[in-house]
């Protein structure tokens, strides 16, 4: 009893953990969303550059974006109740879709700008964009790889997928800033067309990004199996103890951000009842302590004599 309040304890300090790091992290990247996204709106309107413009609207979305994802983490920490008591962890899918969804609005809404001036022609009328375009662009890639990093290191360190599809949403950020850095660079060299295939490509990369956050976000809503590779290290913590003869079955489903595992192991069939039940809460105690990701787990137990027997029959 007492290990078990133990190790309660520890998952709600580990919580706390979480939320204090996402909304660190969040936040952070908000103040510096609307920064960049002031910056480089002022930047593509003094220099008449649509490909920074475009890039400025994208950076608005993240901080749009991020609030969602601060929403989607608030609700996903809560505890569960009786009308959820399997917790709210899938909240945090919710989050990322409607964070993948924003993206593609906001590509869509890009691309189709670009595509009606580069279709449109009469490219002698556009406007060069000036060099404060060109050094938004170089600032933007520099601040938004920073971003990508800074978030994708404590995304994988609370494991949470919200804040990973937002620091993904910065790579895709720091990616538009390079097809506007290029698109500008061309737009200045005397091909003014160059600045509307800038937000074009910028579309692109946005969609790509929202495609892989939505996928992300699917396969954790519908009970997706986890990683091979921890499925493996499962294995390889039930296999440890000497009493477990085999494994029979081994199933996995994520939710949300946390690995839902059923369990049948084969061990004596001339044990007692009593030390077939120690042994599978040895096995279910073992595989908590070792993978915190693992929220549930059910251990069943069969005679691996009584087993072998009938298959023999």
């Amino acid at each position: 009893m007492k290990e078990k309040r133990e190790s309660k304890q520890k998952q709600t300090v580990s919580a706390d953990e979480f939320q204090k790091t996402a909304n660190r992290v969040s936040f952070t990247s908000i103040l510096w969303n609307m920064i960049l996204s002031v910056f480089k709106l002022i930047a593509g309107i003094v220099a008449h550059s649509n490909a920074m413009i475009s890039d400025a609207i994208h950076s608005a979305s993240d901080v749009f974006s991020t609030i969602v994802v601060i929403i989607g983490i608030k609700m996903a920490s809560k505890d569960s109740d009786k009308e959820h008591p399997y917790g709210h962890e899938r909240m945090e899918c919710v989050a990322a879709i409607l964070l993948a969804g924003v993206l593609f609005v906001t590509g869509c809404g890009i691309g189709l700008s670009a595509l009606r001036t580069i279709l449109n022609g009469n490219y002698d009328r556009l406007e060069a964009p000036g060099m404060l375009a060109l050094a938004a662009a170089i600032i933007s890639i520099i601040v938004k790889e920073a971003m990508f990093w800074y978030t994708r290191f404590y995304a994988k360190k609370i494991d949470s997928s919200a804040l990973m599809a937002d620091a993904w949403h910065h790579r895709s950020d720091a990616f538009s800033s390079v097809g506007a850095l290029v698109g500008i660079g061309g737009a200045r060299m005397g091909f003014p067309v160059m600045d509307s295939v800038a937000s074009l490509v910028i579309f692109v990369f946005i969609v790509k990004a929202a495609y892989d956050i939505f996928k992300d976000a699917i396969d954790k809503m519908v009970d997706h199996s986890c990683d091979e590779e921890t499925q493996s290290q499962i294995r390889s913590c039930i296999m440890k103890h000497e009493q477990v003869i085999c494994i029979d079955l081994l199933q996995t489903r994520m939710f949300g951000n946390k690995i839902y595992a059923d369990i049948e192991i084969g061990v004596d069939g001339s044990y007692t009842l009593w030390r077939a039940h120690e042994i599978a809460e040895e096995v279910h105690d073992d595989i908590e302590q070792s993978f915190p990701r693992v929220k549930h787990i059910m251990v069943h137990v069969n005679p691996a004599e009584v087993r072998n027997h009938t298959e023999d029959n």
